[in-house]
């Protein structure tokens, strides 16, 4: 459904849907679909949630591709990003277009409820994207203000792809509301735990070099955690790392004050919250599932 009418913009696509990726979206879309057809009695999944998958994919795949473009991200999922191959003309467009078209096939489900939550996901991109470049090396920096970061650039689209599932699957309110509960702390949970990764795994491991989003001045939960024990640590990010050597020692501060165990704390806290919420739904193998993302995302920090 990107369209084939345009070869660059096309050929820009499939740069980066081929770069793999966990399709971990589309995959709670059918989970919370299966999961929840069964309390009102649907026996197969509809056409519309379907296009949903795909709809949701589309746009987390649109804002990877200008994601990559603000950093000035050479590499993604371990290949090279299309700003990279193409040029960034060619990337800022392919997004744009991938945003177009995703909208276009969502007001096609004519469902007003869907269409208002995942607008609302396309506009809470650009207010994250816009909060992230309004405070970078801004070492006061609340955990209160970082996890409204999280919502805006990752949980809202994943609790806007669960709670549109369930919409589509028309269970009641009560329910399709525990379900977005769902999908933002399990969105925020991941957040959290992609940013203890930076500090803790290789730039093999990552795809992109280790220590980043720090060394853009992307101040996360790791390092919020470590800058109320260690003074030295302000100083060195006030300094947008000027010295050389400067950037290794403040991972090493943030990994050796406990900056990376308070986070996975806060990680597991929001992954509590996400399990909780699925209460609501009837035991089941999808339900499982669901519950067992959560905790598989939670191994990736062990």
């Amino acid at each position: 459904i990107v369209g084939a009418e345009n070869p660059v913009l096309m050929s820009a696509a499939e740069q980066i849907f081929g770069a793999g990726g966990k399709r971990m979206r589309p995959a709670l879309v059918f989970l919370v679909s299966r999961a929840t057809k069964e309390i009102v009695g649907l026996k197969e999944l509809t056409k519309e949630h379907r296009r949903l998958a795909e709809i949701i994919e589309m746009i987390h795949t649109a804002s990877l591709i200008h994601d990559d473009v603000l950093d000035e991200s050479d590499m993604r999922r371990g290949k090279e990003t299309v700003h990279q191959l193409y040029g960034t003309r060619v990337a800022v467009l392919a997004g744009d277009f991938m945003f177009a078209q995703s909208s276009w096939y969502l007001a096609n489900l004519e469902n007003l409820e869907v269409i208002k939550l995942i607008s609302q996901v396309i506009k809470d991109f650009a207010s994250g994207e816009i909060k992230q470049a309004s405070s970078l090396f801004d070492c006061d920096l609340q955990l209160e203000e970082y996890l409204i970061k999280c919502y805006y650039k990752t949980a809202s689209l994943i609790a806007a792809s669960t709670k549109g599932a369930a919409i589509f699957s028309r269970v009641d309110s009560y329910v399709s509301e525990q379900i977005y509960q769902y999908g933002k702390n399990f969105g925020l949970s991941f957040q959290v735990v992609d940013d203890i990764l930076d500090f803790t795994q290789s730039a093999e491991q990552l795809g992109k070099p280790a220590g980043s989003d720090l060394a853009k001045g992307n101040l996360t939960a790791p390092v919020i955690f470590a800058l109320e024990k260690e003074a030295r640590l302000r100083d060195i990010i006030e300094s947008e790392f000027c010295d050389t050597g400067s950037l290794d020692e403040a991972v090493g501060i943030v990994k050796s004050c406990g900056g990376i165990q308070r986070a996975q704390e806060l990680a597991r806290e929001k992954a509590n919250l996400a399990v909780q919420s699925l209460q609501c739904l009837p035991p089941s193998s999808f339900r499982f599932a669901l519950e067992e993302l959560v905790k598989y995302n939670l191994e990736r920090i062990k």
